[in-house]
């Protein structure tokens, strides 16, 4: 699995009346057509989004449904259905049959037939499930990382710049939060993502010194740069700024700090730090557009869902709402093909 991952804004349908219902499908249908999917395959991405939005309407009222495009050598589609109601019983619902507004109650199981990866979490904060698609009889491996990523305002110009980069088992992650926000923020952003991409294997502290070469001239921001070897388990990480980072797994988390500085402008060099056996649990990297005081113990089950529940619900939790926000969310397994 060789990817190469790039940055985009997460689109943000807002589901309120019934009209939304309408507009989400067939703003979903087109994101299909460019993913490439024929008739079949766009009709049970269509009716996947049918149920999603109406079940916000019906049990929640209103809520979001974020759409983005999933690259690779196979286009897919990814649909996270979001909200603030009071919740559901998981078990019950995903049973045919069942109905808690005297519907047909096909909802979810249906969900779970037409997508190739489904998820959910729900407590009495809200609900979030997941459905990814992929054309039929496609034999693709779901890469087990979620990402969220909001500009301030829906300014089409983000700040927050991501790329992630996966080779046999090795991934890469680079997050940059440039200063402000808006079309300046950005450039200094794709700055350093270009001196990413060139070379995105290798060692974080050297390729820092490469971000902030590039980024010279520009505004300069944070930046923080992951990379995990799945066949050690070890994870070195790099970061200057305000990239907060976790480690999550069955014991306490560990807090990955960054340091002082500003990238492309001035920062005092820093050795990477080492991390040993961090396969099997999760790195969670995030812009300060996020609070920081979160903990995913105090939502029950929700650090054993896909990463992508998880980095929508911090995001609809904690978003601070007046800066650019990205959250990425990613399983550090050995990744084999």
């Amino acid at each position: 699995m060789d990817l190469s991952l790039h940055s985009h804004i997460t689109q943000v349908l807002p589901i309120e009346d019934t009209s939304h219902v309408g507009h989400a499908r067939r703003t979903v249908q087109k994101l299909a057509d460019q993913a490439g999917f024929d008739e079949t395959d766009g009709g049970r991405v269509a009716l996947v989004v049918t149920e999603l939005t109406s079940n916000i309407l019906k049990h929640a009222r209103s809520g979001e449904l974020h759409v983005r495009l999933l690259p690779g050598e196979v286009q897919g589609v990814e649909l996270i259905a979001i909200d603030r109601g009071n919740g559901f019983d998981v078990q019950a619902c995903m049973a045919d049959g069942f109905s808690t507004r005297g519907t047909q109650g096909i909802g979810l199981g249906s969900v779970l037939r037409q997508a190739q990866v489904f998820d959910v979490h729900s407590d009495a904060r809200g609900s979030a499930l997941l459905a990814r698609f992929f054309p039929r009889n496609s034999r693709v491996k779901d890469l087990r990382m979620g990402i969220t990523q909001h500009s301030l305002h829906n300014d089409p110009a983000c700040g927050d710049v991501w790329e992630v980069a996966v080779k046999g088992r090795q991934v890469s992650i680079l997050m940059i939060d440039g200063l402000g926000h808006g079309p300046e923020a950005q450039e200094a952003g794709m700055a350093g993502a270009r001196a990413f991409i060139r070379n995105p294997f290798a060692d974080p502290g050297a390729l820092l010194e490469d971000l902030h070469f590039d980024m010279r001239g520009s505004r300069g921001g944070a930046a923080a740069l992951a990379r995990f070897d799945g066949n050690t388990g070890t994870l070195r990480f790099t970061g200057i700024g305000n990239i907060g980072a976790t480690l999550i797994g069955d014991d306490k988390p560990r807090g990955i700090p960054s340091h002082p500085g500003i990238v492309g402008l001035q920062y005092r060099k820093i050795a990477p730090i080492d991390y040993g056996d961090c396969t099997g649990q999760l790195l969670i990297m995030f812009s300060d557009g996020l609070q920081s005081r979160w903990n995913l113990r105090d939502y029950p089950g929700l650090m054993y869902r896909h990463p992508a529940i998880i980095a929508a619900v911090l995001h609809r939790d904690f978003c601070r709402g007046r800066d650019d926000v990205t959250v990425l969310v990613m399983a550090l397994e050995t990744l084999d093909d």
